[in-house]
C-alpha cells in the first residue's frame, strides 16, 4: 500500500543521500530536510493517518529516533497512545528488551514494561524500513507485551533490502519506495 505519487515525489526531491553513514557502504537517506518543510510534514502525517485509520490501533509506537518525530503526531491525530521503542538505556523506568540479529552483530530494542497494554491494537511508526530488523525486533516486543501489531507504517521503504517479508505477519505501507 503506498499513497499518491505527488507526495512521494516531494518527499523524494528532500530526501538526502549520506554515503558511508553510519558505517562505509551504507548510503543514508537523510530525512532531516523533510522534516524541515512543514506543509509537507502536514502532508506526511495526513497520509499517514489515512493508511492508518482502517486499522483502528489503540496505541502508535514508535521507533527511536526519527520514528518518535513521525509517530508523535500520528498518535494525536488517530487518537492513540504513543509509547516510544528505544536503544538500551535510554528509558527510565522498568523496561523489557529484545534483542535482534544484524548483518555485523546484534542490537536490541527496550520498551517500558507498561509501553502496551494487553490485547491493545498497536501501530509500528519509523521513519525508513531497509532491513526489517528493528521494525521486527519491535514487533516481537509489542508481542511480548501482550499488544497485537496491526500494521506498519513508514514514510520511505527501501525495497530492494526485502524489509517487508521480516514483518508478513501484519501490514506494511509506505509513501515513498526506492526499488534500487
Amino acid at each position: 500500500m503506498t499513497p499518491g505519487g505527488d507526495l512521494a515525489a516531494r518527499i523524494r526531491s528532500l530526501v538526502r543521500d549520506v554515503p558511508d553513514f553510519p558505517r562505509a557502504g551504507i548510503l543514508f537517506k537523510d530525512i532531516t530536510p523533510v522534516l524541515s518543510d512543514a506543509s509537507l510534514m502536514a502532508a506526511v502525517n495526513h497520509a499517514l493517518e489515512e493508511i492508518a485509520r482502517p486499522l483502528r490501533p489503540e496505541r502508535v509506537v514508535a521507533i527511536e529516533s526519527r520514528g518518535f518525530i513521525i509517530g508523535a503526531p500520528l498518535a494525536i491525530a488517530l487518537h492513540a497512545g504513543f509509547a516510544p521503542i528505544r536503544k538500551p538505556g535510554k528509558l527510565p523506568f522498568t523496561t523489557r528488551r529484545v534483542e535482534y540479529a544484524l548483518e555485523y552483530g546484534t542490537d536490541a530494542v527496550e520498551a517500558h514494561v507498561d509501553a502496551v497494554r494487553p490485547g491493545e491494537r498497536v501501530l509500528i511508526v519509523d521513519d525508513v524500513l531497509a532491513t526489517g530488523g528493528t521494525a521486527a525486533a519491535a514487533a516481537r516486543l509489542v508481542r511480548e507485551l501482550g499488544g497485537t501489531v496491526v500494521g506498519f507504517v513508514f514514510v520511505i521503504e527501501l525495497a530492494f533490502l526485502a524489509g517487508r517479508i521480516r514483518l508478513a505477519d501484519a501490514p506494511v505501507a509506505s509513501i515513498l519506495r526506492y526499488d534500487h
